[in-house]
């Protein structure tokens, strides 16, 4: 019997991540946890152990958009990984990192672009930027550090070639200690600029 009611809530937390997953890449759900509880409502599902985790989720994501839509999918997201190389070039004395989901592969039709940075001076980022003849405005972005309570974070948020873009300014020290991530809640994932070219293919070095 515990063999059949473990393989039932197996096939149940498949069924709630690929709901999530659809309300994810569909309809541009960009929290996974209101995606969940949405699935949940679906399926009239209340016990909150029964949901999948985060990590469920985002492999249902990489998995829906690989048999939906594999063609479209890998063009934008070599495209927003271009653009992500190309912005990381004259951000350069500031080590940017490209963060979330143009680095994981999820990008949906609403996923912005996220890169770190790391300097003691916002307003040489803003320099930079506006060097390149980039119009920006001020940002803020929540993160959570190891055994920390979540940390405002400044930084700059500006649109180039279509797609939204947030810098996020760390203390030069940041680069040592990543934020969590909202998906696993392990640090987050990040990528200079050679990793990013070769995600790439080298295509662009």
């Amino acid at each position: 019997m515990g063999s059949k009611r473990g393989s039932g809530s197996e096939v149940l937390r498949e069924q709630l991540a690929q709901e999530a997953a659809r309300l994810i890449v569909d309809h541009g759900i960009h929290d996974y946890g209101q995606a969940k509880r949405k699935a949940a409502q679906r399926f009239r599902v209340r016990q909150a152990g029964a949901l999948p985790s985060n990590a469920e989720v985002e492999s249902s994501v990489i998995e829906r958009q690989r048999i939906f839509a594999p063609d479209s999918h890998e063009c934008r997201l070599a495209a927003m990984r271009r653009l992500a190389a190309d912005i990381m070039e004259f951000l350069a004395d500031f080590q940017p990192r490209l963060v979330g989901p143009v680095l994981t592969g999820t990008v949906t039709d609403n996923a912005a672009l996220e890169l770190h940075v790391f300097t003691e001076s916002p307003e040489a980022v803003l320099a930079a930027l506006e060097a390149q003849g980039v119009s920006s405005r001020d940002c803020q972005r929540r993160y959570r550090f190891n055994g920390q309570d979540m940390t405002i974070v400044p930084g700059f948020t500006f649109s180039r070639e279509g797609e939204r873009v947030y810098i996020t300014i760390f203390p030069e020290k940041g680069v040592r200690q990543a934020p969590l991530s909202p998906v696993d809640r392990r640090p987050m994932q990040r990528a200079g600029r050679r990793r990013v070219l070769a995600l790439l293919g080298g295509e662009m070095s």
